[in-house]
């Protein structure tokens, strides 16, 4: 495995679009010699150009040598017809378009030309990396080797291996990414592969808050953005995606996990691409764009309402202390009781219930009519979430508002629910990463590490549940699983043997295999 690493010096890349420029890219500037091929000869001579482009650019921005970028752009050979006749290539990266049978025929008719020791990759973003190897009469040299746009910049190459594909071919690949300065992670041939299988967590489940009606998908991007960290909100990344493109992979994960719950497509996307509310290459998608700019709805502003004071229950720690200071800070009158007065608004903060199971659960009860829930999550530092009921008072809830904004944070106000937006999204990232390790699919190390490069997330899923808390986490899942019914909340074997024996996420413990030998 690691004498073929090393002894790798040419690569051919097959297909010369975006995909296949970056990959000659990232592997010119690493070093090896790159034969650039297409079935359009003059997508060659183009993606030539445009990659010695690329460096040269990265040069003049001090990026790299001058020298440098003279030695990658030598080290790119135009060869014209993908079955060019091969002579010291090591490695085959095919980049074509998306398309069972295409795949299948080119690799056919690769085996029988390239050398003994030339292995075959395939950059495949969906399909089975078994069903395209299924057409040659040795697939143990085929591999998946996938890489994410743009693959200069974007670090992360998913390592696939198929039913048949020699364990040293897939090391060997490992060690070949690795040795150009990527990162490699070790992905299952199953829907999805490992990064876009994880990033069912986020987009399923705020799509799922949207079908409830819980909230907007302005408030689910920006609770998503400030309160949990991410760059991105769910419902901008699927109009940047496109939901032409999103949606066929959310039906493609569901189907080929046989209808999992947890995958579980939405009516809405659905509606939308037939609509051809797409996103920005429609020019509307959940948001509106002109000339490609995101145009988002103005944050929340105080209502004209007479102040009231605020009484703060004290269900969650240190809520009624946190919570109390920020808005006395703001000016706002916070009452120190045992029980709200008469025209006080009662603040609950609830994790993993609902703002009416709180009110009801409490002691002697609390007024409905002006109770209203503030999220936890996160500790009042950003962006605060107001929660509201049906049941609420309209002026009550305005004068909420109003104390919430003197704060000086910014407000989202979402629909009252078995959990808050923030506390959704992250339970079902976290339970999504714990099935993928409770089915063996991938180790948890590979898991956190393809969604930290792939997804952009400041933690992977494990981690990420580890810093919340196992316990916390499993809570929140079958508290929403109670409440609902869907099962979509079934809470992971994995999460919730972890929590129980007080291990960590992110280890796997005692497998049968360590007690032999």
């Amino acid at each position: 495995m690691e004498q073929w690493a090393r002894r790798v010096s040419t690569v051919r890349v097959i297909g010369t679009g975006a995909m296949g420029r970056g990959i000659a890219q990232w592997a010119a500037a690493g070093g090896l010699t790159v034969e650039l091929a297409d079935v359009r000869l003059e997508a060659v001579a183009e993606a030539v150009e445009y990659v010695g482009g690329m460096f040269a650019r990265l040069a003049a921005k001090g990026r790299m040598s001058a020298d440098d970028a003279a030695a990658a752009t030598a080290r790119l050979r135009p060869v014209g017809e993908p079955l060019t006749p091969f002579q010291n290539c090591d490695l085959v990266v095919e980049a074509v378009r998306e398309d069972l049978e295409t795949k299948r025929e080119l690799f056919a008719a690769l085996e029988k030309v390239v050398p003994e020791h030339t292995v075959l990759a395939t950059n495949t973003s969906s399909l089975p990396v078994t069903a395209i190897g299924a057409a040659l009469s040795d697939p143990s040299r085929l591999a998946g080797l996938h890489f994410f746009n743009p693959v200069p910049l974007m670090k992360l190459v998913e390592v696939i291996p198929g039913a048949r594909t020699a364990g040293w071919v897939t090391d060997g690949l490992a060690e070949l990414v690795r040795r150009l300065g990527h990162a490699p992670v070790l992905a299952p041939d199953t829907p999805g592969f490992l990064v876009n299988h994880a990033g069912r967590g986020l987009v399923t489940e705020a799509l799922q808050i949207l079908s409830e009606g819980a909230a907007e998908p302005v408030d689910i991007d920006r609770i998503a953005r400030d309160v949990l960290g991410l760059k991105m909100g769910p419902c901008e990344l699927l109009d940047l995606t496109g939901l032409d493109v999103s949606h066929p992979v959310m039906e493609s994960i569901w189907t080929g996990f046989y209808t999992e719950p947890r995958f579980r497509p939405s009516r809405i996307a659905r509606a939308r691409v037939e609509a051809g509310l797409l996103g920005r290459k429609t020019g509307q998608g959940f948001y509106k764009y002109a000339d490609g700019a995101k145009q988002e709805p103005a944050e929340v502003t105080a209502p004209d309402v007479e102040a009231r004071p605020v009484w703060i229950h004290d269900g969650e720690p240190g809520v009624r202390e946190g919570l109390g200071a920020l808005l006395s800070e703001g000016g706002v009158q916070v009452e120190s009781g045992s029980e709200p007065s008469a025209e006080a608004i009662v603040l609950v903060a609830p994790f993993g219930r609902s703002v009416v199971d709180v009110a009801q659960g409490s002691p002697g009860g609390l007024p409905l009519e002006r109770t209203l829930g503030v999220d936890p999550f996160g500790g009042f530092f950003t962006r605060l979430t107001l929660t509201v009921h049906p049941g609420v008072d309209r002026e009550a809830g305005r004068a909420a508002l109003a104390a919430l904004i003197a704060t000086g944070r910014d407000v989202s106000v979402t629909r009252d629910a078995p959990a808050t937006v923030a506390q959704r999204l992250l339970a079902s990232v976290v339970n999504v990463g714990c099935g993928i390790a409770e089915q063996r699919l991938a180790g948890p190390a590979d898991i956190d590490t393809a969604v930290r490069l792939g997804l952009g997330y400041s933690r992977g899923p494990l981690e990420w549940g580890d810093n919340v808390g196992a316990g916390r986490v499993l809570d929140l899942l079958r508290g929403l699983h109670a409440a609902t019914g869907d099962p979509r909340y079934r809470p992971s074997a994995w999460l919730a043997e972890r929590a129980a024996l007080g291990l960590p996420l992110v280890e796997s413990g005692t497998v049968p295999s360590d007690l032999a030998g």
